[in-house]
């Protein structure tokens, strides 16, 4: 199945090898559940009658709760502050039996402010400008494998500039939106710009917060990537996000660093 999920019942999608995360065998890749959170969310808007185009998803935040197994994901979604202007949803991510996953989502009217647009970041490169690469050298799991990887610099320690893109559908048998495709890509940030070899460091996420000032467009996913990692084992990705169009706005993540022995 070329898909990253199958749904088996309203709310309730089962993994497939495709979704196979890079730090141990029997977990899933966040990166493509955080793509299936913002499908979850654009369906529930949808059945509730707020999925119109009047508002965009301006932030998403996410807060792993721990491991991921490769397990049935179920997921519900509630509208906690319905409004004309500005909307906030919950999503809870259950697996094998406990939550692993909080996210909150805002949406935000939209209205013509061409006048005073500015303060973009200077767009990347072309994907085309680029040299084939493969996050594949350096991580495992299925995820990983099913990536499309342009490189648009020689990766350094903690930097890189790369796009990305798939051709794995985010749920089998369900259309998802740009925007929800797009996130499903986002969480490679961390793996992209790696600054110590995981064979010899841990450095997971704890969460995923992404800010859009623009809805994204297209099928790659353009990240502009530094990590930091401090003196007292916390560490900080951080991205600038590009569609092919250009700049469309940033996602942080903050990280536990540890060493493997």
């Amino acid at each position: 199945m070329d898909a990253y999920f199958a749904p088996i019942a309203p709310g309730r999608y089962r993994p497939t090898d495709y979704a196979g995360g890079a730090w141990q065998a029997d977990e899933i890749h966040f990166s493509p559940l955080g793509g299936l959170i913002v499908h979850a969310i654009d369906r529930h808007r949808t059945a509730t009658d707020k999925g119109s185009n009047d508002k965009k998803l301006g932030r998403i935040s996410f807060d792993i709760l721990g491991f991921l197994a490769a397990d049935v994901c179920e997921i519900t979604v509630d509208t906690i502050r319905p409004g004309r202007t500005i909307e906030l949803l919950e999503a809870t991510v259950i697996i094998a039996g406990r939550a692993a996953v909080l996210a909150r989502a805002w949406y935000i009217a939209t209205t013509d402010t061409t006048a005073v647009a500015g303060g973009e970041s200077v767009p990347l490169p072309s994907p085309d400008t680029g040299v084939p690469g493969s996050m594949a050298d350096t991580w495992p799991g299925g995820f990983v494998a099913s990536l499309e990887m342009s490189t648009l610099a020689p990766p350094q320690p903690g930097k890189a500039s790369a796009w990305l893109r798939t051709d794995v559908a985010l749920v089998a048998g369900q259309p998802s939106s740009p925007h929800a495709s797009f996130i499903a890509l986002v969480d490679t940030a961390n793996g992209v710009a790696v600054r110590e070899s995981p064979m010899d460091w841990m450095f997971p996420n704890l969460d995923l917060t992404i800010h859009l000032y623009r809805q994204p467009t297209g099928n790659w996913v353009g990240l502009d990537t530094t990590v930091t990692f401090g003196a007292a084992g916390l560490g900080l990705t951080s991205s600038v996000l590009h569609d092919e169009l250009g700049a469309i706005g940033r996602a942080e993540q903050i990280l536990t660093v540890r060493p493997m022995s």
